[in-house]
């Protein structure tokens, strides 16, 4: 094929390292990873980026999209948008808070004819996995859902109920028979119900309702669970650091298990949570700064394998004062890059590492082969970002549909510059094109 467009920088963040290059695209394909002099092909487009980083389109695998049926809170226009101004080219959507939840293939094709004239950036699908639709696991899978989610507390939307323990296993064998994926927002019940339940706007009594042991327990059974059945699981949205040396010693016996946390609670601390600020909360929730450092020293050493959002928006009027009734969930799509960025500079941590929590692992987690990496073969996914330069977070300029933010006010590094979706610039100085993105489903 004859090569289209080449971009070029002095950074270009590689599988092999970051150094100067031009990359060579074809026909929506990375085809050459070349010297950053090499001579430009007769015909061919060049963006030359200077001294901006090149890396590759990030891959969020946690976005909860609510199209369609509570198109008020997001929809795919708003979220796709807001992911092409932050850098992302590829995001999964969640199955539940939608109407219908993705839990059959029906359901399933419904969203997709939803989506497919909105979406900015690629879009795949979770399926979900409730009490009463092992039967529809299968189906789901062979129709190209990337794995199925389930809840082990309750979920907040009554169509989206949570897996007991036993309901868990006739699941996870169901999917592991199929070679499948399941991931878990793992909370225990119990825990939570015998929690103090103290309602109102005080941010340490709603953290004091979400304990650390609800996590610890639902981790560890799921761990036992998916040792006994050599399943494959996946650790949802982890807050708590005392699930860290479970984790790690599963992990170090051959347990199929991977983590992924968030940038609220890598960037975020309780201590700086003002009462009643329920843009803040979340389940399970953002805690202290001690328990953040030691999250951040489970991605040094990959017991914590990629970061996503968790992107859970909702209208305004759901963020009320008190901690006990507000939606619990973060909008943070649009300024996940800036957001875990900064921190990661504060704490001697570079952009190759940036790339692999947020990019290629999410990438490997989903088995999006083509996403992830600058390399021959890939698709011509990037991000172009200017690392030192700051910028302050005004939520009038995101583009979710609700501009409701924990980051409001904060100063960030890193701007994202341009985006580039198959070699099409997808947005532009955080204005975004026209969509151009694919519906994607799992090809293995």
């Amino acid at each position: 094929m004859a090569v289209e467009l080449v971009l070029r920088s002095t950074r270009v963040i590689t599988p092999g390292g970051t150094r100067a290059a031009s990359v060579a695209v074809a026909d929506g394909k990375i085809t050459a990873v070349l010297a950053h002099d090499a001579e430009v092909p007769a015909g061919a487009r060049l963006e030359d980026f200077g001294d901006d980083v090149l890396l590759p389109g990030l891959v969020d695998t946690h976005v909860h999209v609510n199209d369609p049926g509570r198109t008020e809170w997001e929809g795919f226009w708003t979220a796709t948008r807001a992911a092409a101004a932050g850098g992302i080219t590829t995001i999964l959507d969640m199955p539940l808070n939608s109407l219908p939840p993705t839990t059959t293939v029906d359901h399933l094709r419904v969203k997709q004819d939803v989506a497919r004239t909105k979406a900015h950036v690629d879009v795949g699908f979770w399926g979900g996995a409730l009490p009463d639709n092992v039967k529809d696991l299968r189906p789901l899978h062979d129709a190209g859902v990337y794995g199925f989610k389930c809840f082990l507390s309750p979920s907040g939307v009554d169509e989206f109920p949570q897996l007991d323990q036993e309901q868990l296993a006739t699941s996870l064998a169901e999917i592991t028979g199929f070679g499948g994926l399941l991931i878990v927002h793992a909370e225990d019940p119990h825990h939570l119900e015998s929690a103090p339940q103290n309602p109102g706007p005080k941010y340490a009594d709603f953290l004091a309702s979400r304990p650390k042991d609800a996590e610890n327990t639902a981790i560890r059974n799921l761990i036992d669970q998916a040792r006994r059945l050599n399943a494959r699981v996946h650790v949802l949205h982890l807050s708590s650091s005392d699930a860290l040396p479970l984790i790690a010693a599963a992990k170090a016996e051959g347990v199929r298990i991977t983590v992924e946390s968030c940038p609220h609670f890598l960037t975020l601390t309780a201590e700086e949570v003002p009462d009643g600020a329920t843009e803040f909360k979340c389940c399970p929730p953002i805690r202290e700064a001690a328990n953040q450092d030691l999250l951040w020293d489970a991605l040094a050493d990959g017991t914590i394998d990629c970061v996503v959002s968790d992107h859970s928006p909702s209208t305004a009027d759901l963020k009320t004062g008190d901690f006990a009734t507000a939606w619990g969930g973060i909008s943070s799509l649009q300024l996940g890059l800036p957001a875990i960025w900064t921190e990661a500079r504060r704490r001697g941590r570079g952009l190759e590492d940036v790339v692999r929590w947020m990019s290629a692992a999410p990438a490997a987690l989903a088995g999006l082969g083509a996403k992830g990496a600058i390399e021959a073969g890939r698709d011509a996914d990037f991000a172009v970002l200017a690392p030192d330069e700051t910028f302050t977070v005004d939520p009038a300029e995101l583009h979710h549909r609700n501009q409701v933010t924990a980051y409001a006010g904060k100063s960030l590094y890193g701007v994202v510059k341009s985006t580039w979706l198959r070699g099409t610039r997808i947005a532009d100085r955080g204005t975004p094109t026209e969509p151009t993105g694919r519906l994607l489903e799992r090809q293995n």
